[in-house]
Order: C-alpha cells, then structure tokens, then sequence
C-alpha cells in the first residue's frame, strides 16, 4: 500500500475469504504445546506454565474456541451462498491447528492469489490487531507465492454487531425476575492490557463507544466497562478496574443483580469460561451478588451479517459504511503507527498496512 491511505475502495477480485483466530488445544495432549506456541518468545518457566495448563483441565484439556470457529464458519459460509457469494472459506490459527502457516501454503497450492481476511476481534490493540498482522506477515516471508491479503474494517460500533451484542444481553437480562431487570448493573469486559500497550491504539474509546451503544439501545442505566484476565507479565500497570474488584465493590454497595457482558470476546474461550464462569462467580457468591453472564456473540445471526456486510464492503466499494456512534467506520488499512506495543524496540514487520508491509 504504498500509497499510504488507510481506506481502501478499489475493486479487488478475490478468490477466497480467510478467517483467522487465536485457536486453542482441543484435548489434553494439545495443551503443552499450545502453550508453548502462545508463549514463544517469553521467559515463562515450566512451573508457570503447568500451572496455566491447569485451567483447561477443568474442561478436559479442550477450549471451546476451536468449535466456536468451525460453527461460525458454518453460518457464515450459509449466509454468504444466501448473498450469491460463492468464495471458499480457508481457517487459520495463530497459535493452533490448522495454524495459520500450514493454511497459507494451502492457499499457496490452491493458487489463491488474493483473499479478504477476518480476524476475529472487534476492537483496536496490539494483541487484536497487529500481532495478527505480524502473523500474517510471517506465515507468508517464505513463500513463493504468497496470497495477498486485504483485511476487513473492524466492527465494533457496526450497527449488526451492537445487535447481537444488545440481544445477547437481553437474554441474559431475562434469567433475572422480571421486577429486577430495570436495576440491575451490567458489567462489560475485556481483556484487560498494559497501559502502555493501550495507550498506542484506540481499545478503550471503541469498548466506551460500543458498550454506550448497547446500553442506549436496551433503556438500562446501570453499567460499568471492567477489564479481566490481568496477565501481568509486562512490569507496568494494567486497565482498571480489575472485575473482581468491581463485583466486590458492588456487592458492598448493595447491588442484587449483575449481568456480565463479555462484549470484547467474540467467541468463547478459556477466559470467558474459565475467568467468568468459575472465577468471577466466585467472587460474586462471596460478594452475595447475584451473576448472570451473558452469551459472547458467537454464531449469532446479526453478527454473521455485520461479517457477510463487510466482506460486501470489500467486494463492492460503493456500499455503504455502516457505523453507530461518534466514532465513525474504522479504516480499512492500518495506517503505520496502528496498535503498537508499546514495548521497547523495532516493530515487527506487519501485512495490511499502510507502510507497504
């Protein structure tokens, strides 16, 4: 993109649609090396990591993202024969099988010379944006030829995605008594980052926007965006406040009702069913609050639109750009400084950007 412009509305003509995910360990033998695969390049001792191992234990050693991703894979390959899109759709993980280099050289072989990429995360940050793009970036320096690949715009303030986001809420707003819905707080999170990885990219004013979008649409008044999952490995200080604290906090305050939106998960995962659903409800039977969390968006319908109607946007460049809120449609190619870590050093080389990587 030497160009420079982080919009891009020329005609492409595409052979596929690549979907990418951060993947997981779908059995006990996988969890090791999976691990070792997410922790590449950290010095995280074996003692430590036999200790994260153990959470997915609890669930027999399987993540539900995998299967998450296959089902989404499904309803989107429906909708898109739905729209008269006929594009194959390749799957590749970040840190598991089928692992994103393995599908490169697929597509490689396949001869697939351009394709529109979906990552499956909805907000701006090192970790949900251009650590993808390294990925990509790396699965395909040493082929010969390699796809080209042009990634979708991210959602977050999509009218669809807000849609499915507010009617999983309702759902879970409904598993109260009907007297108590209008009072209870809604609890939105994300994965909490290091302040200084946060501060390079647009994370927390996208989460703000989105979940004032999904409170504004349901009529609730009662809200608070928490971060969880403080990894705390980088030596700095991380997003506040921590969830756990908050539902403490709440509980001390009197609240009877807390309904948890994972809103920055679009799938489940081991820390939205491990860190919500065994650690937080925890800390809310001691904080003698009642919790309820609400479904990520997963394979919901209007979240399969907000998906097919980007990948439209690609495809035909006169559609038109839908977004809610004051922040606007997010830009199509990263512009240099996008989601930078934050950490010290020289950047790693990153497909879909503006910089001509």
């Amino acid at each position: 993109m030497a160009d420079n412009i982080t919009d891009d509305h020329r005609s492409h003509s595409y052979d596929a649609i690549l979907i990418v995910s951060f993947g997981g360990p779908e059995g006990p033998n996988d969890v090791m090396p999976f691990l070792d695969n997410v922790l590449a390049g950290l010095k995280v001792p074996t003692p430590v990591k036999k200790q994260i191992a153990k959470r997915y234990a609890n669930f027999g050693g399987v993540s539900p993202i995998n299967g998450e991703t296959r089902a989404f894979i499904s309803a989107l390959e429906t909708e898109l024969r739905e729209r008269g899109i006929t594009l194959p759709i390749y799957w590749g993980n970040r840190n598991w099988h089928p692992l994103l280099s393995d599908t490169f050289k697929n597509m490689e072989t396949d001869r697939v010379h351009r394709a529109i990429v979906h990552v499956t995360s909805m907000f701006s940050s090192y970790s949900g944006c251009r650590k993808y793009r390294e990925d990509l970036y790396a699965a395909t320096a040493n082929l010969e030829n390699a796809t080209i690949v042009d990634k979708l715009r991210l959602g977050f303030n999509h009218p669809n995605f807000i849609a499915a986001v507010m009617d999983r809420t309702k759902s879970a707003l409904n598993e109260l008594p009907t007297g108590r819905r209008d009072n209870a707080t809604l609890l939105f999170t994300a994965h909490s980052l290091p302040q200084t990885m946060a501060d390079n990219s647009d994370y927390v004013a996208q989460l703000r926007e989105a979940c004032s979008l999904v409170v504004e649409g349901l009529g609730q008044t009662q809200w608070d965006l928490v971060y969880q999952s403080n990894n705390a490995s980088y030596g700095n200080s991380w997003l506040e406040p921590d969830i756990g604290n908050a539902l403490l906090q709440l509980g001390e305050d009197g609240v009877e009702d807390i309904v948890i939106v994972p809103i920055g998960f679009v799938c489940d995962h081991m820390e939205v069913v491990f860190d919500l659903d065994i650690e937080a409800r925890e800390i809310a039977e001691k904080a003698g609050v009642n919790m309820v969390r609400a479904a990520t968006v997963g394979s919901h319908p209007a979240y399969i639109s907000m998906v097919c109607e980007l990948i439209e946007e690609r495809l035909y460049p006169d559609r038109d750009r839908l977004s809610l809120g004051g922040l606007g449609p997010s830009h199509d190619v990263c512009p240099p400084n996008c989601c930078l870590s934050g950490r010290p050093g020289k950047q790693k080389p990153a497909l879909c950007g503006a910089d001509g990587t």
